[in-house]
């Protein structure tokens, strides 16, 4: 019998795709997936979440700034995202990833400035390290190796500059609350 593809290699194909399309193909799309806020600026009225694009808050995921922004969040995502959506299955996972996608884009929007466009998956890869360390023991992880890239990846979203920390923590206080929600109500 065959095995079902894993949802995280199915995010991974779907992102990377939409990189090399925007990248080669469409470039004028990134803009149009990117999250941005929107309004009346002083070089002009551009369309964004304020003006009722909300499908960038989820859309932002799949564009990234350069093929180096895209291989770490990849790789981030593929060596979280495998043990995450192995323990608490394929549902689950996908509502730990939209959930902290949204709480990421909506920190970015909302606290961020308004004036700049904001790319990458990892508002979303935020929460799955949150997931991580709610289920890390239970998982088989190492838990104070988990600790460690959570800190890690906090210390470099405030030391390089151009990093949108506002969606980083939005992604991992995001992905805390739903994975204990999910934790906490899961039927044994």
């Amino acid at each position: 019998m065959r095995q079902k593809q894993s949802l995280t290699t199915s995010l991974i194909v779907l992102i990377s795709g939409t990189f090399l399309i925007t990248t080669y193909v469409l470039p004028d799309l990134q803009s149009k997936l990117a999250l941005f806020y929107g309004g009346q600026y002083a070089n002009g009225y551009f369309p964004g979440v304020h003006t009722g694009q909300w499908y960038r808050i989820f859309t932002v995921a799949l564009v990234h700034a350069g093929w180096m922004h895209l291989i770490f969040n990849m790789l981030a995502l593929y060596s979280i995202g495998e043990s995450v959506e192995r323990f608490v299955g394929q549902i689950r996972f996908a509502i730990i990833f939209l959930f902290s996608l949204v709480t990421a884009s909506l920190a970015s929007v909302f606290l961020g400035p308004h004036n700049q466009y904001a790319v990458g998956a990892s508002g979303a890869i935020f929460g799955l390290f949150a997931a991580l360390v709610v289920i890390g023991k239970k998982a088989g992880a190492n838990y104070q190796n988990v600790i460690g890239v959570v800190i890690v990846n906090l210390i470099i979203t405030f030391v390089l500059p151009g990093i949108d920390w506002h969606a980083h923590v939005g992604g991992l206080v995001g992905g805390f609350v739903i994975t204990y929600a999910l934790m906490f109500f899961k039927r044994t």
